[in-house]
C-alpha cells in the first residue's frame, strides 16, 4: 500500500462529535485490510500496575492506563521508546514501537499502556479522510508522552489556519 498512514497521527477535525471528539490517534498499522491505532490523549484513572502487572516495573508508580479506543477495551496495547529500536516488537516511528507485554526487554526507556484500540475496516478510514473528519500529521516518537492538551498542541505545531483551531475552546458556544 503506497499511501499507508502508519506512523502518522490522525487529529480529529473540530466537526467530529462522536467518540473521537478532540482526539489524536497514532496509526500503528494501515494497509489494504484496514487500519489500527490508539487514541493518545484519553487518560483513565486506573494504574498500569492494576491492569498489566508485568509492565509495572517499567512504568512510573503513578502511570495510568490510557483509553486507546472503543475496540476491544479489555485488551492492552503497549507503546514504548527503546534505546535499541530493534528491541521493539514492531516499530511505529523513530525509536517508538509496540511492546511485547510478556517480554518488554531491557532496552525500554518510556512506556505508555492503552486499553483497547481504534480500528477501521478496508476503505473505512479513507472514506472518513475524504469527508475531512481527520487532519493528518506526521508523528514524532515523543508525541505519545507529551503532557497537556495534545490536540491543541499538535494543531499549533501544524501552524497556519490550524493554529487558530488549536485555540478553539472545547465548547465554542461558551466563547
Amino acid at each position: 500500500m503506497e499511501d499507508s498512514l502508519s506512523g502518522n497521527l490522525l487529529i480529529a477535525a473540530p466537526s467530529l462529535h462522536d467518540f473521537f471528539r478532540r482526539t489524536v490517534v497514532l496509526m500503528v498499522e494501515h494497509n489494504e485490510q484496514g487500519a489500527f491505532g490508539v487514541v493518545l490523549n484519553r487518560p483513565s484513572e486506573t494504574s498500569v500496575a492494576e491492569v498489566v502487572p508485568s509492565l509495572a516495573p517499567y512504568a512510573d508508580t503513578e502511570e495510568v492506563i490510557w483509553i486507546g479506543g472503543p475496540v476491544a477495551p479489555d485488551t492492552a496495547v503497549a507503546l514504548g521508546r527503546f534505546d535499541d529500536p530493534n528491541a521493539a516488537a514492531g516499530l511505529v516511528v523513530g525509536d517508538l514501537g509496540v511492546i511485547d507485554p510478556d517480554d518488554p526487554g531491557e532496552e525500554l526507556r518510556e512506556l505508555r499502556v492503552y486499553a483497547g484500540h481504534s480500528g477501521w475496516g478496508p476503505g473505512q478510514l479513507e472514506g472518513e479522510i475524504e469527508q475531512d473528519a481527520w487532519i493528518i500529521e506526521p508523528a514524532a516518537a515523543e508525541d505519545p508522552f507529551r503532557d497537556g492538551d495534545l490536540w491543541s498542541y499538535l494543531l499549533g505545531r501544524r501552524g497556519g489556519e490550524y493554529a487558530l483551531l488549536a485555540r478553539m475552546p472545547e465548547d465554542p458556544s461558551m466563547n
